[in-house]
């Protein structure tokens, strides 16, 4: 039984998926939030702005894990207003938590930061591991290595850490996976652009079990990258998805489209365009078993038609 995990950041999608994994294994969830919502079970909330320090400082003393989710969602235009507010809501979460550890007489025994695989280049020729991976150029390239570097540049002597460059999670409620499904079910579910850019992706479930996993294996530090081990290419992606639902037949996105449709709906077409081609070297190379390895078993599993 854990004692104490601390969410920062923690009423989003991850922060949900991860508070319901581990609400029968830990005895309090410290839910960390711009918006307090009312406590229930053993899940708590407690009010931070993300940048200083206050009474939630003091709540770090002697947990287990700290994970820190905060950031904007990059789903939007990258606007010059967005792209500021984007870099400043990873890097001031991240600089405020390393200064309340530093600050503990009992510092957390892991701090896990969320990162992305993003941090990567395009890749359509060969897989991006942590020791062979190219980094790509670019703003979300920029983000990524800006909010890794904050990260680890603070010294921790007492406290671990991890970083997760999270791929596409597959999940129920939220992400990604819905407005997918949206597209499928009113026929627009065929590839996007060229339909042969690289998809990883990782099931919600194997998300919050390699956090575990990290807690587990004091042994394990760094950068980890967060996929399963089976990624496929974004037509392969569409074409699981409308098998899980039964509709034979997707209208395809050309690129060209994808870029209108993108400033019409306030997103970037880069988020569907660019290759994304990671495997999970370290996690394998640990001895992690991920529960979902390959796509269908992982989309049938969320669409609720188990194979």
């Amino acid at each position: 039984m854990y004692q104490k995990i601390i969410l920062a950041g923690g009423t989003g999608y991850l922060g949900t998926v991860l508070a319901h994994y581990f609400r029968f294994t830990c005895k309090e969830i410290m839910i960390l939030t711009r918006k307090p919502r009312a406590d229930y079970s053993n899940v708590r909330y407690m009010f931070w702005d993300g940048r200083t320090q206050g009474p939630w400082a003091s709540e770090l003393e002697g947990a287990d894990l700290v994970v820190n989710l905060s950031g904007k969602e990059v789903d939007c235009r990258y606007t010059p207003e967005a792209q500021a507010e984007i870099f400043r809501s990873r890097l001031e979460p991240t600089h405020a938590i390393g200064t309340a550890i530093n600050a503990c007489t009992a510092p957390p025994n892991l701090w896990i930061n969320l990162a992305s695989s993003t941090i990567y280049r395009h890749a359509e020729d060969r897989p991006q591991t942590e020791s062979d991976g190219e980094y790509g150029a670019g703003f979300s390239v920029d983000v990524c290595k800006a909010w890794e570097q904050a990260f680890f540049e603070t010294e921790t002597p007492g406290t671990r850490k991890a970083a997760l460059r999270t791929s596409f999670v597959l999940g129920r409620k939220d992400g990604a996976f819905p407005k997918l499904r949206a597209l499928v079910l009113t026929g627009l579910g065929g590839h996007q652009g060229s339909g042969r850019q690289m998809v990883s992706w990782i099931h919600e479930q194997d998300f919050a079990r390699i956090v575990e996993w990290l807690l587990q294996h004091p042994e394990q530090e760094g950068a980890f990258n967060v996929a399963a081990p089976v990624p496929v290419n974004n037509a392969e992606l569409m074409r699981t998805i409308r098998r899980a639902f039964n509709i034979p037949f997707g209208i395809p996105t050309p690129a060209w489209l994808l870029a209108i449709g993108a400033r019409i709906i306030g997103t970037e077409p880069e988020l569907v365009l660019k290759s994304r081609w990671v495997l999970p070297e370290r996690l394998q190379a640990g001895g992690f078993r991920f529960y979902f390895e390959r796509l269908e078993p992982a989309v049938n599993d969320i669409a609720g038609t188990r194979l």
